[in-house]
C-alpha cells in the first residue's frame, strides 16, 4: 500500500561536495520528516560518496523525496529500499567502569552472550564494541545500563542490498 508508513533505507550516490548534506537533510525537513539514522561514507566507486538514510514514511512520500534528491546537481543516483530488500547493521560502543569487569561476573556473560567484544581495558574504564541490528544493540544497552554506562554512542545504519545495484554499470556507461 502506497499510504502505509514503512521504514525505508535510502542510498544516495553523490559527488563529495560541501553543503550537500545540508541540502539533502532540508528536503526531509521541509516535509517535517524525521531522519532516524544517517551515515555518509565512501562508496564502492572511487571518488563517489554514499549517504545511507533511514526514514519512516509512506512509499508515495518516498518517491517524491527520491525525485527531489536526484534534482541535486551532485547526486548521481538515489535508491530506496524496504527492510526486506537489504542487509544492514549498526555499531555501538559502551564505556564502563573497569571494576565492573572484575566485580560483576554477570557483565562478562552479557558481553559473551551478545557477541560483543572488549576493545580496550585500563585502570579506570573498559570499552565494549557491538555490531548488529538495532534490537540487539537496544537489548545490550538495557542489560548494561543496570550497571551504569559512563558513555554510549551508536552509528547510523550501514546497508547493502540483497539484489545487485546497477550504479557501477550506470557510471561506466556515463564515462563512455
Amino acid at each position: 500500500m502506497e499510504n502505509e508508513i514503512k521504514q525505508f533505507t535510502v542510498s544516495i550516490y553523490t559527488e563529495n561536495n560541501i553543503g550537500l548534506l545540508n541540502r539533502i537533510s532540508a528536503i526531509f525537513q521541509r516535509r517535517h520528516i524525521n531522519i532516524e539514522s544517517l551515515n555518509t561514507s565512501p562508496s564502492e566507486i572511487e571518488g563517489v560518496s554514499r549517504f545511507t538514510i533511514v526514514v519512516n514514511i509512506t512509499e508515495s512520500q518516498m518517491k517524491k523525496i527520491q525525485g527531489q534528491i536526484e534534482k541535486q546537481v551532485e547526486v548521481i543516483k538515489a535508491y530506496y529500499h524496504t527492510e526486506e530488500e537489504i542487509i544492514y547493521q549498526q555499531s555501538c560502543i559502551f564505556k564502563m567502569k573497569s571494576n565492573l569487569l572484575f566485580d560483576e561476573r554477570q557483565i562478562q556473560n552479557i558481553i559473551k552472550e551478545s557477541n560483543a567484544r572488549i576493545v580496550t581495558v585500563n585502570r579506570n574504564f573498559f570499552v565494549i564494541e557491538k555490531s548488529g541490528r538495532k534490537e540487539e544493540i537496544d537489548l545490550l544497552h538495557r542489560e548494561l545500563s543496570v550497571f551504569g554506562i559512563m558513555q554510549f554512542t551508536r552509528s547510523g545504519r550501514i546497508a547493502v542490498t540483497k539484489d545487485e545495484m546497477k550504479i557501477s554499470t550506470m557510471l561506466l556507461a556515463l564515462e563512455h
